[in-house]
């Protein structure tokens, strides 16, 4: 019994947050970028794809990362109110 806890407790812990890929469109902030996404999505009754477009703000230690730059962001425990993101590359 308790080995098939711990190998639960174990699984659950590997589990990773989402990475997501997007381009730097505000760097003013202390060790913060707010990283734009853009992904496609299929129309339900037209059937044609359209962008839609979703703002994050990630965690940048140093302000490394400059507009325009194109980064990957990794999902991670909250950082503070809005930001629970963390540039990866």
């Amino acid at each position: 019994m308790e080995k098939k806890k711990t190998e639960k407790n174990i699984e659950k812990k590997k589990s990773e947050g989402k990475v997501l890929s997007g381009v730097v469109v505000s760097d003013k902030m202390k060790d913060t970028c707010v990283v734009s996404v853009i992904r496609f999505v299929k129309h339900k009754k037209y059937k044609k794809y359209h962008k839609v477009s979703k703002k994050f703000k990630a965690h940048d230690v140093g302000n490394t990362k400059r507009i325009g730059d194109k980064v990957m962001i990794k999902e991670c425990r909250p950082i503070s109110k809005d930001k629970h993101f963390i540039i990866i590359k």
